[in-house]
């Protein structure tokens, strides 16, 4: 008997920093419980960027060649055994996190923490499992999520970061049954921005931006994003802890001035990591307020606990999300996230990933626009690139 014949495929593996290759790889079956998916576009993030310069994100370091991308949508195009909630053709958004259904997290809803994750362009887990950046991936039909009619192959691959701003809002107790709250966002890359309109499509009241980057604050406002912004000004870094404190106190007390909240605001997302936004964000959050810790950088932070603990701000950490895809797409779906595509700045074939990732790194493009999401699609010619959007 002659073995059968399997077919072959596009993938972008990296190796190591800034050692990443097109290759071409086989393509299995899907097994028990999985669904072939053709990849119709994926987002790059932040964390794929540090694995891509640094070979590493933060404790995670390569230990094998790796797929990135977590932030997809695709059509189906095989059903492995014992599937029967997805057909041939259909068009699903690819939800990256793969959960044991199985641990005391788990049985809570809570599957964001929970201690078996796998997730897709991660190295947290050995051996590694591939991200979405390859024309087809097999993935467990549980965790596939059907688009509706409206809803585009863009807007499904911004479902992924969505999802992390709907389950921080969820812990703020920000949403559409809580109308007319304040909410302030530390930076306005593309998780600060869909924080705004998320906001906004919550009935907030007031959704301002802060940054130190103007052209990015001009994007948020013209947009319709936020309302009104205040760009940081550049200083020198402070030379002690408590001088980093006080400069934070005194900086935010501009802003807040300048936004006329001099008592703050309801809700402070903060989105960029940095040492100084997040020692900021408790000074800009009102008397009984709460401060969302959604940006990943700084690990060691001198805090002003005492200004929180003192007027009862929360201070509370947010990690990916649960439970939140069918929410994000239908809000994706529904038009009340205006210019949300406006977001996504450019876009690349499969094959050339590798300029998308320097382009992201160096923030502009040749023309001088500044880069937010970047899209990479399916290879050139294949068979996937085809699929109706």
């Amino acid at each position: 008997m002659s073995p059968v014949a399997l077919k072959q495929q596009n993938a972008v593996v990296l190796h190591g920093p800034k050692d990443m290759r097109y290759e071409q790889r086989t393509l299995w079956p899907p097994q028990q419980g999985q669904v072939q998916v053709a990849v119709q576009g994926t987002g790059l993030c932040g964390s794929d960027l540090h694995y891509y310069i640094h070979g590493r994100n933060g404790d995670f370091a390569l230990q094998a060649p790796l797929v990135l991308g977590h932030e997809a949508a695709g059509v189906v195009t095989a059903v492995g055994p014992g599937v029967k909630n997805f057909i041939v053709g259909q068009r699903v958004a690819i939800e990256a996190g793969i959960m044991c259904n199985n641990c005391s997290y788990c049985s809570k809803g809570r599957y964001n923490l929970c201690k078996n994750m796998r997730f897709c362009s991660s190295a947290k887990t050995f051996p590694h499992l591939d991200g979405t950046l390859q024309d087809r991936m097999n993935h467990p039909a549980h965790v596939l999520h059907p688009l509706p009619d409206t809803c585009t192959f863009d807007h499904a691959a911004l479902a992924e970061p969505l999802s992390v701003l709907i389950h921080a809002s969820r812990r703020a107790g920000l949403s559409s049954s809580t109308p007319n709250q304040s909410v302030l966002v530390f930076g306005v890359g593309a998780i600060g921005l869909l924080a705004c309109a998320l906001a906004k499509s919550y009935g907030a009241s007031h959704v301002v931006a802060i940054d130190i980057n103007k052209q990015r604050l001009d994007f948020a406002k013209e947009q319709g994003f936020a309302q009104e912004t205040y760009c940081l000004p550049l200083t020198d870094k402070a030379k002690t802890a408590e001088d980093q404190l006080r400069r934070a106190k005194d900086t935010i007390s501009a802003a807040l001035a300048h936004f006329e909240r001099t008592d703050g605001f309801d809700v402070v997302f903060e989105c960029t990591g940095a040492e100084p936004c997040i020692q900021m964000s408790i000074h800009a959050a009102i008397t009984g307020g709460k401060v969302m810790l959604v940006g990943m950088g700084t690990r060691n932070i001198t805090l002003p606990l005492s200004a929180a603990a003192l007027r009862e701000v929360d201070i509370q950490g947010s990690f990916r999300y649960a439970n939140t895809y069918p929410t994000a797409l239908a809000l994706l779906a529904s038009g009340k996230l205006p210019n949300i595509e406006n977001i996504i700045t450019h876009r690349f074939p499969l094959e050339e990933s590798a300029r998308a990732f320097e382009l992201l790194a160096r923030g502009k493009d040749e023309q001088g626009r500044m880069v937010i999401k970047v899209m990479i699609g399916p290879s050139t010619g294949s068979s996937a690139a085809s699929s109706s959007s």
